[in-house]
This record gives C-alpha cells, sequence and structure tokens, in this order.
C-alpha cells in the first residue's frame, strides 16, 4: 500500500496515467514514494503471471531514490515531468546502473560503461528506473522469448505470446505495472505488441529519436526508438523526453521536441481527413479470419469523426518491398553480429533465426544493398504521390492474432505458408521502410477476446499530426479503449 499518504487505494493509483501521476506528485497530492511502494508490491504480484520486467534493481534502493526525489520536491526542484516515476528500459537499450542483456545468454549480466541517449533523456526527465523489459534475443522476431529470462505472456490470456520486440514493454503496461514505456522498433516491436494489448505505440520519423552511442552513426536506418502508452497525452509527452538533435546522431532531426507534448485537442481534427485503407495490399498478404473485420471497427470512428475512408491499392509491387526489407534487414544484422559469428565459441549460442540472418547478410554483395536501396527509393518516391491525395495511409498491425505462446512463431496464416520466421508480419515494412512516422491504435476484439490494432502512416515528419488525429480518436471513446485486462484483483 501507499506509504506515506494512504489516501488512494492502490489499485486507483496504478489505473493512473503517467501525465496524471506527475501532476498529482507535482500538486504534492501524492508523494514517489506512494507511487513506488505501490508499484513494487504490484509487480510482485503480476509478473510472475507475464513476465515482462526483468533485471529487477534492489527494491531498497529504489525506496531511497523515490525518497531524494520527495525531498526534492519539497525543497521546490523538479527533474522533469518524469520526476519520481517508475521506469523500465527495453532490454536492448544500453543502461549504465542495469544489465543490458538484449535477451542474448552471450550478454547475460553485462553493464554498458554509459546510457543510451534516449535512456539518459528519461533519466534526466526524473524516472526511476526499476529494471528492463523483456526482448527476443536481439530484438528479432515478433514473439518475446529467450534463453535468458523465458516467456513474455499476453497480459490479456497468459496462454499467448505478447509481440514483440517490445512485448514486455506492452505487457507490463497493459498490466499496470509501468505508467508509460519506451521501446524500439525495426520489424513493427512498438506496433505489434501494442496491437495485442490494447495500447497506442509509436514508431516516430526517421531521425526524430537519435540513438546511440555507438561506432555506427549513420547506421541502418531501419529501427528507431520511441514510445508506448495507454494514454496518447502519454505517448506525446514520452516522445517529447526521447526527442530532438544530438551531435552524435547527424541525422537526427533539428525541431524542437517540445512541440510534440501538444497542444493535442483540435477541433474536428478528423474531420476531411483522407484515409487510404490498404487492407491486406490487395490479398498478397495473408490475414488470419477476423483481423480485417476487427480493424474495420477503427476505420468506422474515424469516419464518424468525419474523415473519407478509401480502400486503395498503392501501386507498388510488395514482393519488391519484400525483397528491398530482407536485404536490407540481413545486411544490418550480419553487420552488428558479425564479431560474434566470427568467433566459432560463441556462434552456436545463437538462435537459429540470428544465425539465419547472418549467413544470409554476409553472402549479400554490395550491389545486393545497392539495389534493395534503390527499391526502398522508389516505394519513397511511391509514398510521395500517395501523400497527394491521402493524409494518411492504415493498414492492420498484425496478420494474425496472438498465438500459443509456445509456438516460436506462425508457421502458415489461412493455410499459406510462412516461408520465413518474420514473413508474418510483412504487413509492418511499409512503414518501416518508409521512415514515416506510424503509430498503433486499439482497433478492438475478436470473438476470442484477442486484440487487434491499425497502423496510421503520416508523411515523414508529421509525428504531432498524427499524434492529434490519434487523441481525436482516443477522445471519441470506441468501447473498446476501456477494456483492461485481468490486473485489479492482483493490485488488492
Amino acid at each position: 500500500m501507499p506509504s506515506d499518504q494512504g489516501s488512494m487505494h492502490q489499485d486507483v493509483l496504478l489505473s493512473l496515467s503517467a501525465s496524471e501521476l506527475s501532476r498529482q506528485l507535482h500538486a504534492k497530492e501524492l508523494s514517489c514514494k506512494d507511487i513506488m511502494a505501490a508499484y513494487l508490491a504490484h509487480i510482485d504480484a503480476a509478473n510472475p503471471v507475464v513476465n515482462a520486467i526483468v533485471s529487477r534493481r534492489d527494491p531498497d534502493l529504489l525506496m531511497d531514490e523515490a525518497g531524494e526525489c520527495d525531498r526534492e520536491l519539497a525543497a521546490g526542484r523538479s527533474r522533469g515531468w518524469l520526476h519520481g516515476i517508475p521506469q523500465a528500459i527495453k532490454d536492448l537499450s544500453a543502461t549504465r546502473d542495469m544489465p543490458t542483456s538484449m535477451g542474448s545468454p552471450l550478454f547475460a549480466g553485462q553493464v554498458p560503461e554509459q546510457d543510451g541517449i534516449m535512456v539518459e533523456r528519461m533519466r534526466r526527465a526524473g524516472a526511476i528506473f526499476i529494471g528492463k523489459t523483456n526482448t527476443p534475443e536481439f530484438g528479432l522476431g515478433s514473439h518475446t522469448y529467450n534463453q535468458v529470462f523465458g516467456a513474455t505472456r499476453n497480459a490479456y490470456d497468459p496462454r499467448l505470446c505478447a509481440g514483440g520486440s517490445s512485448g514486455g514493454a506492452a505487457a507490463a503496461l497493459a498490466m499496470r505495472m509501468l505508467p508509460v514505456a519506451d521501446g524500439s522498433d525495426m520489424m513493427g516491436s512498438l506496433r505489434n505488441p501494442a496491437a495485442y494489448h490494447n495500447l497506442f505505440g509509436l514508431r516516430p520519423s526517421f531521425g526524430r529519436v537519435p540513438h546511440g552511442p555507438g561506432p555506427e552513426i549513420f547506421g541502418h536506418q531501419l529501427a528507431t526508438e520511441g514510445p508506448m502508452g495507454r494514454t496518447v497525452e502519454d505517448v506525446a509527452r514520452l516522445l517529447a523526453t526521447q526527442a530532438g538533435a544530438h551531435p552524435s546522431a547527424p541525422l537526427s532531426l533539428q525541431d524542437d521536441p517540445a512541440s510534440l507534448a501538444g497542444p493535442l485537442a483540435q477541433e474536428d481534427a478528423i474531420k476531411g481527413l483522407r484515409i487510404g485503407w490498404l487492407g491486406d495490399w490487395q490479398g498478397h498478404l495473408a490475414m488470419e479470419q477476423g483481423v480485417l473485420e476487427v480493424c474495420q471497427g477503427a476505420l468506422a470512428v474515424f469516419e464518424d469523426l468525419g474523415a473519407r475512408v478509401e480502400a486503395l491499392d498503392p501501386g507498388f509491387d510488395p514482393a519488391r518491398l519484400w525483397q528491398s526489407w530482407l536485404v536490407l534487414r540481413q545486411w544490418a544484422i550480419a553487420g552488428s553480429l558479425s564479431e560474434v559469428w566470427q568467433d566459432v565459441s560463441r556462434r552456436d549460442a545463437l538462435k537459429p533465426e540470428a544465425q539465419w540472418e547472418i549467413e544470409q547478410g554476409m553472402q549479400r554483395s554490395a550491389l545486393d544493398v545497392h539495389r534493395a536501396n534503390v527499391a526502398r527509393s522508389a516505394w519513397h518516391a511511391r509514398l510521395l504521390e500517395l501523400f497527394q491525395q491521402y493524409d494518411a495511409l492504415v493498414l492492420p498491425s498484425a496478420q494474425v492474432f496472438a498465438f500459443d505462446v509456445e509456438t516460436p512463431w506462425p508457421p502458415q496464416i489461412a493455410g499459406r505458408t510462412m516461408d520465413t520466421y518474420h514473413r508474418w508480419m510483412e504487413v509492418v515494412i511499409a512503414g518501416s521502410l518508409s521512415g514515416c512516422p506510424v503509430i498503433n491504435l486499439p482497433a478492438g476484439f475478436d470473438a476470442r477476446g484477442r486484440a487487434m490494432g491499425i497502423q496510421v502512416i503520416a508523411p515523414h515528419r508529421q509525428d504531432l499530426a498524427l499524434l492529434r488525429w490519434a487523441h481525436a480518436f482516443e477522445q471519441a471513446g470506441p468501447d473498446w479503449l476501456t477494456r483492461e485486462p485481468n490486473w485489479r484483483h492482483l493490485a488488492n
């Protein structure tokens, strides 16, 4: 129970958004020790159900840090909007005082020398890091399991997977073990787990959230860190904290990150919005029965708000897009894991999917990579044409609903065989290769209680406009947004 004031029941406190926690903290209606005690007690009860938070820090030390944050507030000093609020960083991001294992037995317990840029910014804004959130090994695959910490389970049904690679973040958020969360997204990792947990997950514009430190200052430009939350306001505020130019990331955007936090409310933000619905890409993408039907419910919300939704043939060969993705992803992964691969004594410790990616990447030529980038550039050019006709493009956030947690990846969808371990997530690569901001919006549930989402793609650098559309969608109050996993009995 809360330690100081005792006036708020634990489950009520845990239901508050990060923004509301921040407001009440700064108004002296709550203390940092109240919040920390409530979260630590709930994590003790809830984490064994879903296995979302790993590498937890000592609770006595965390309570001491919360007490220090209280003393600072009493003296009129605040570190920022996250002052004293518990956070757990995705286990792919470098943290100087906690292990960054990346889900790999080869790096289990490894503590980096310094924080990553995003982590340092969240720490500077006042967050207290209580641990890490689970991820698949090296973030490979949209199902969060690894040999170090095991599998993360879906908060709505622990028999099912949590998605990935930010599956730990999503399950922790949905189970109220975190008020807001960070993640990263290469192949839908902020979108797929958010869709499976009725959450908002934003993949920002390329360059919006600089990544580092590291030797590859220009990088492969396929992945980005970003925010996930139960409310759009929380997503926007965390993005504003994570974003901003950094000298070690020369391709980072120069825009003022504070503008991303709002104001989000705009009268008739959706009215007249032109939405192109890509659906299953003219039948190219295999879809589990029910996915498109659930997504149609979310599209109806936009139409009720005055948007015009049209079915759209994007006019680009999806097979060409997929081939570009395979080459660029394999090349990037082979580059980042080449030292491990070359050490034969460690090679066999890599998961089979990682070994496959590296083997394929090592065979790619410079000409292969060039052609893949030409195809990617052609897709960007086509998007520029489409954004002359449409304000946003929409796709399902996944091709299947959450599946059995013991299944590594779906071998078939609607009778069609998946030829790679990640082919079942092909639906996300149009957004990933675009460099545009993409947000998952909760779309509802199927008859079995499995959540799904839609991904909304906006033009490059239009992150704030995308957040405003998402906020209007949220304020419209689709009934599924209030549907929660069974966490309250664990909080009492």
